[in-house]
């Protein structure tokens, strides 16, 4: 990618090339539209201050990710979070399987919620999670696995 471009080409450029990404992992995070479309802009400008140098888009792509996740994380610190409710209804999805998905998912806890989304949606490995997170590889994994396990109770639970 043409680093020497002015700051403002290079970040609409990011924008379009990375911000549905970003957007669509905050909102598994956060379970809120309007929180994720802050958390987004914000890793924007982090970006804007920081500009790293990244080789590769995949660096670069990773690097946007991970500044968004902990954005996340840090709204999900926030007091007044715990006064706000989820808005499950905003997230699109494009069936009825889907949707009841999307609402088990929002019901799991943050840092399920993280790992699932970073491996199922965005299709890292539990290593590249691990980095991105500063997690050990075994406490993803577990993560995963504890996840996964919990969507299936709570999917089974909604059939049955």
């Amino acid at each position: 990618m043409d680093t020497t471009s002015q700051p403002s080409e290079r970040l609409e450029l990011l924008l379009l090339t990375h911000g549905n990404t970003l957007y669509r992992a905050a909102a598994a995070i956060l379970g809120d539209v309007y929180e994720a479309q802050d958390a987004v802009q914000d890793t924007f400008l982090a970006w804007l201050e920081k500009q790293p140098d990244c080789p590769d888009g995949a660096h670069e792509r990773a690097w946007l990710l991970r500044v968004t996740v902990n954005n996340c994380k840090s709204r999900l610190r926030s007091p007044w979070r715990r006064k706000t409710g989820a808005l499950t209804e905003s997230l699109t999805t494009e069936g009825p399987e889907e949707s009841a998905l999307m609402e088990a998912i929002q019901t799991l806890p943050a840092k399920d919620r993280i790992v699932l989304h970073l491996h199922y949606y965005e299709g890292y490995q539990t290593g590249e999670i691990a980095q991105m997170l500063g997690w050990r590889e075994g406490t993803v994994r577990s993560r995963l696995s504890r996840a996964r396990k919990r969507l299936k109770t709570l999917l089974t639970d909604q059939i049955d």
